[in-house]
């Protein structure tokens, strides 16, 4: 079963420095009707205008990562972490008992194009924890591939919940298919271009929810990309 979740009914506030679009209630943002999906409780898309960005704040008990499509971001965290993701890196930071940390925009003309998840740990009270990867730059069109994960030690970031995270690029030449069990909880999310899932044609910023299915499978007549979800 697939519910479609348009990109152009999420969440959206246009802050000036901030444009940004919330699959999930998040902020000012409120729909019970979207409170999130099985342990994912943020996905947001942001752009961040150049000199720009988010002062210190806090977070705890949360799983958080961060995949910059365009432009780079500057991170500095309590943990002592100061580092600059750019475009085609994947962040992650397990909040745990509690950080603080800042997301800065150094470009003096770039925007910085993000998406930023939140995956709720399996276990309250657990370390902060930190990591940075360059995960899905050199990745081969026409194949789902793992970039983070809670059960396997092979993926370049581990979390701390029984989740999988998925980047596919997909283009005429190259569909791409993953076999799911049907009592896990899939979420996809269209981050570039236009593919068809099934019957649905999706474009960028939209979602779908999947259950019950065994295999899903996505093509496209020119360049798109989606992250997969594979959840409990």
């Amino acid at each position: 079963m697939t519910t479609i979740r348009p990109g152009n009914q999420r969440g959206h506030f246009d802050h000036g420095w901030l444009d940004t679009y919330h699959s999930f209630s998040f902020g000012e943002y409120h729909d019970r009707d979207h409170m999130g999906y099985s342990c994912l409780r943020v996905l947001n898309e942001d752009r961040i205008s150049p000199g720009q960005g988010f002062g210190t704040h806090p977070h705890r008990d949360m799983e958080i990562i961060t995949y910059v499509m365009a432009g780079a971001l500057e991170h500095r965290d309590s943990m002592g972490n100061t580092e600059t993701i750019r475009a085609g890196q994947l962040q992650y930071m397990g909040a745990g008992t509690g950080v603080t940390h800042s997301e800065y925009n150094p470009s003096d003309t770039e925007a910085v194009h993000l998406i930023q998840v939140w995956i709720i740990p399996s276990e309250r009270g657990l370390d902060p924890a930190y990591s940075q990867v360059a995960a899905v730059d050199e990745k081969e069109p026409g194949r789902f591939t793992l970039v983070a994960c809670g059960r396997d030690k092979a993926a370049p970031i581990t979390v701390r919940q029984d989740a999988r995270l998925l980047l596919a690029r997909i283009d005429a030449d190259n569909p791409a298919t993953y076999e799911s069990d049907p009592a896990r909880h899939l979420w996809l999310q269209v981050t570039r271009g236009t593919l068809a899932l099934g019957e649905h044609t999706l474009t960028a910023g939209d979602g779908a929810a999947i259950t019950e299915e065994t295999r899903i499978s996505l093509t496209a007549s020119s360049p798109a990309e989606a992250l997969l979800f594979d959840m409990p």
